[in-house]
């Protein structure tokens, strides 16, 4: 099991997209959280009504800071424009994603960027899962 961390600056839109649509993707072989480098007061609204859209309920989620704790605890960092304000930590798995943010943004735009996270975490399931049954394969054949 991989465990994600997903990081942008206010931990209101993307990481909060992401760490939920992963959490969908993954059905509970991998786990997941987000954090934000400069957290918001609460998550975007456009945000939490794009995602209620696909049966993902936002709207108790609150940002939460990123620490040196949370990100000793992934085995994955996948950034999403925090820059140099995210820790890089040796032997984590770094990922960037250049994400534009969705504060602000009309919701059309903010469903745009759902569906691309959705593409996007998919997509990273699927690469740690296959990681994960090759590390298991090797250890068989030890």
């Amino acid at each position: 099991m991989a465990r994600v961390l997903f990081v942008c600056h206010q931990n209101a839109g993307r990481s909060q997209m992401s760490e939920a649509l992963f959490q969908r993707a993954a059905g509970g072989r991998h786990e997941s959280r987000s954090a934000g480098t400069r957290p918001a007061e609460q998550v975007h609204p456009a945000v939490v009504e794009a995602m209620r859209e696909v049966g993902i309920d936002l709207s108790q989620k609150r940002p939460a800071p990123l620490t040196d704790d949370l990100a000793r605890w992934a085995d994955v960092v996948v950034t999403m424009g925090c820059g140099d304000e995210c820790p890089v930590i040796p032997g984590k798995t770094y990922v960037d994603w250049d994400l534009s943010d969705p504060a602000g943004k009309p919701l059309d735009q903010v469903r745009a960027l759902r569906v691309d996270l959705d593409r996007r975490v998919r997509q990273l399931a699927q690469d740690l899962d296959a990681a994960h049954s090759a590390a298991s394969t090797r250890s068989r054949d030890a």
